[in-house]
């Protein structure tokens, strides 16, 4: 095994800890306030603002009251799972995945937070993007389908390119941002939970991305709808 990849496997298990950990930690605070008498009642804190509340100040001001972003390079939120939002949340965090403004909001998050941001969320509901100006160009979409289908994006991200668990939505998120995401797997810059989209952007040719962007920001959905 190479030290690149027990590298990876190492950061892996790390951001599993993350996910998985507020069970144990759970358990662990019920016995010790078993064991001290204390009725669970008693042992809780007051509540705080709800996640809701905590994003609705700290992050619709980017990405929208609703997750859909207006800026080009800001990432479009709604739709996105719970499980993908909390990794890049965790990469932000301990500067694996490099942006200044995110990765200051991160570093003030404990664990818990970024599992509530996250799993507020893996609620939000999709939202269509806003109808274009001008009709896409056919020519430019099947482009784009040919080279979707060829490099499996609807195997990886689903038929609807509705993602999934690790993996994002990306049907109508924005072509700027699909366009500087590609390019960054494509020179190995920008990071991801294991090392696969690299592995299968890199095989992509420069010129080819533009296209694959334009089609994934106006996916119309699959065929019948399904």
């Amino acid at each position: 095994m190479t030290k690149r990849a027990a590298g990876w496997l190492s950061w892996v298990a790390a951001a599993m800890l993350v996910v998985v950990s507020p069970q144990a930690g759970a358990q662990q605070k019920g016995q010790a306030a078993r064991a001290a008498g204390t009725p669970p009642a008693a042992a809780a804190k007051p509540a705080g603002p709800s996640y809701a509340e905590r994003f609705a100040g700290l992050c619709a001001a980017c990405h929208g009251a609703n997750g859909r972003s207006t800026d080009p390079l800001t990432p479009v939120l709604a739709g996105q799972p719970s499980l993908y939002a909390i990794t890049q949340l965790f990469l932000f965090r301990e500067g694996r995945r490099p942006n200044e403004a995110m990765t200051a909001v991160a570093k003030t998050l404990t664990d818990d937070d970024m599992r509530g941001f996250s799993d507020y969320i893996g609620t939000l509901p999709a939202v269509a993007p806003p109808p274009p100006a001008t009709p896409p160009d056919a020519a430019r979409m099947a482009r784009g389908q040919v080279l979707a289908e060829h490099h499996k994006c609807f195997f990886c991200h689903g038929p609807a390119l509705a993602g999934g668990q690790q993996v994002p939505r990306i049907a109508g998120q924005h072509e700027q941002y699909l366009h500087d995401t590609l390019r960054g797997f494509h020179s190995g810059k920008r990071p991801g939970y294991t090392q696969a989209m690299t592995a299968a952007v890199s095989t992509i040719p420069v010129e080819d991305l533009d296209a694959l962007a334009y089609f994934v920001a106006r996916f119309p959905g699959p065929a019948g709808g399904k």
